[in-house]
């Protein structure tokens, strides 16, 4: 495949068409059809993703890959091979290398004359005994490799989502593990795209203002960046499609799932306390004067193993006494577990209920138990049998949403750190050759940022109103293992002048009560009108164990947004 040619300059236009396994299926096909493009780009691996990929590879050694990426290339190969564009994607999972073969026998059965590559390396399962998975974050040199050598589709294991994008801008414009900035643009680039319609009006807090003026978000387009040679770019999508992109969808995505300042990967520590935006016509939000730092000493290894066995049951109450009702089960049921009881029993009572309902549904609160234990039998047949026993024994009008199971096998996550040298970072070339990428030399061990100075306050005496924090501010919250980060930020510099010294620490556990007994870290980026709040624990041992109601933290920052502050009049 070559290139095309852009008469504007040297600029990579690249796209996303995946930001999870799942995602929109079409979404490549819109995207190779729906405008110019030299790269296309699909993120398919999460945490959760890896733990699933690598069950599905204990009952067949040939899986551990995305196999709808395959399902997608059978429709759209031959469409991106006529328009030129070349294919990275992470879809190789655990099995790149089996990807990588099953890919050449689509293109070889559709008659389609392409060159396929794959990236090797990150799998170090074998010096984690009784991890399922255990992987490293690679950055993008490998992918680079691929792409120089003339490859047309790159398929990875588990690389870093901004990898994606660093990769081709490294091969494109020749960038070398030096150019910090230049790699450091890029890596805030691949951040924006990684999670597909989440940069173009997907999750937005500011949904509705977007709708009520006209504009459409029932199927947003996907996210592209024009990437200059000197590692700015301008963020977009093509013509015509959903959704919108602006400084606040970008910014949203800034911050998901990051923490401080700076922003650290295997090619690159972004800063993203040097992120410039700016609005550069409708749907085009301009990024520039991104600095770049050495990267650490140490890759990220992520690691996934079996944890145990979970089953839940959730009660239904309805209508008075609702607090003793939920007692009396909670009674009955420690007495059930009295001779075989699990590891770990949580209950969690949410009042959902109101008085003089005017439906069932709405008079009823939920009382959710959650157990966990090594031996499935003490949370499957144990609990369902003491929960279905309790039918025409319990409190006045007994019923559970559904009947407990037999049990499910839930995944703990965590990351361990090696160094750049310990692992065998390879391209694999369409031809059988190999290419090994060198360790980065050139390292800086990892320290937070300085504390930046803040805005000047509001003036005290300004007369405030009781009001919802999401109408001055919107959010966005994520997962990182066991961590949830939200981060906040105003669209006005009179709203952030409030913002940097009313949510505090202190004011954001006192709203979000579940955070008061864990560390919360603050993180300020004036530049982007924003803090980000990095919240330790609150997830447990990651997704897979479900260790709450969100398990992923999504709607942290909608909650925060919820609760009422005394906001300055001038602000609503």
């Amino acid at each position: 495949m070559t290139s095309p040619t852009h008469p504007a300059g040297p600029v990579l236009r690249i796209g996303n068409a995946s930001g999870f396994y799942g995602d929109r299926f079409d979404a490549m096909r819109e995207m190779l059809t729906g405008g110019e493009l030299d790269v296309l780009t699909g993120d398919y691996l999460a945490e959760l993703t890896m733990l699933i990929l690598g069950r599905d590879r204990l009952k067949d050694p040939g899986a551990g890959y995305a196999r709808t990426f395959l399902r997608q290339l059978e429709e759209c190969l031959g469409l991106a091979h006529e328009r030129g564009v070349r294919i990275v994607a992470n879809a190789g999972g655990l099995n790149p290398a089996g990807l990588a073969d099953a890919v050449r026998k689509l293109a070889d059965r559709l008659g389609v004359p392409v060159r396929v590559a794959h990236v090797e390396g990150d799998d170090l399962k074998d010096r984690y005994p009784g991890s399922l998975a255990a992987h490293a974050y690679l950055g993008g040199f490998g992918i680079a490799a691929c792409l120089r050598e003339g490859t047309d589709i790159v398929v990875t294991g588990r690389v870093t989502d901004a990898a994606l994008v660093t990769g081709p801008a490294a091969a494109r414009f020749g960038w070398g593990p030096g150019d910090h900035d230049r790699l450091a643009g890029a890596v805030v680039a691949g951040h924006v795209l990684e999670c597909g319609a989440q940069a173009t009006g997907g999750n937005y807090a500011f949904f509705d203002e977007f709708q009520k003026r006209g504009g459409d978000l029932r199927r947003p387009g996907f996210p592209l960046a024009e990437l200059h040679e000197d590692g700015t770019c301008v963020i977009t999508k093509h013509p015509g499609t959903g959704g919108l992109v602006d400084v606040g969808t970008v910014t949203a995505q800034l911050l998901y799932e990051t923490g401080g300042a700076r922003y650290a990967g295997p090619d690159v520590t972004a800063r993203l306390d040097t992120v410039r935006l700016t609005q550069d016509g409708p749907d085009r939000v301009r990024i520039d004067g991104v600095r770049g730092e050495a990267p650490p000493p140490t890759l990220k290894v992520g690691l996934n193993r079996l944890g145990g066995f979970r089953n839940e049951v959730v009660f239904v109450l309805t209508g008075l006494d609702i607090e003793p009702k939920a007692a009396l089960v909670r009674r009955q049921m420690d007495e059930a577990f009295a001779k075989s009881r699990p590891e770990d029993v949580r209950w969690d009572l949410v009042r959902t209920d109101r008085p003089d309902a005017s439906t069932e549904e709405m008079a009823s609160a939920l009382l959710r138990l959650v157990v966990r234990d090594q031996d499935q039998e003490k949370v499957g047949r144990v609990l369902s049998g003491a929960a279905v026993e309790l039918a025409l024994a319990s409190y006045p009008g007994f019923h559970v949403l559904s009947p407990p199971g037999k049990g499910t096998p839930y995944g703990v996550f965590e990351d361990v750190y090696v160094p750049h040298g310990a692992v065998d970072h390879v391209a694999v070339l369409h031809d059988g050759r190999r290419i090994a990428v060198p360790p980065a030399h050139d390292t800086l061990v990892l320290e937070e940022a300085p504390q930046p100075p803040l805005p000047e306050p509001p003036l005290a005496a300004e007369p405030t109103r009781r009001a919802p924090l999401g109408l001055v501010a919107g959010a966005r919250s994520g997962d990182k293992g066991g961590n949830a980060n939200v981060g906040v930020w105003a669209r006005t510099d009179e709203a952030w002048r409030w913002l940097a010294h009313e949510l505090t620490v202190e004011r954001f556990q006192e709203l979000l009560p579940e955070s008061r007994q864990l560390k919360v870290t603050r993180h300020p980026l004036p530049g982007l009108r924003a803090l980000n709040f990095v919240v330790e624990g609150i997830l447990g041992e990651g997704v897979a164990a479900q260790h709450r109601f969100d398990p992923q933290a999504k709607a942290l920052g909608e909650w925060l947004r919820s609760h009422h502050l005394d906001i300055p009049e001038s602000l609503l």
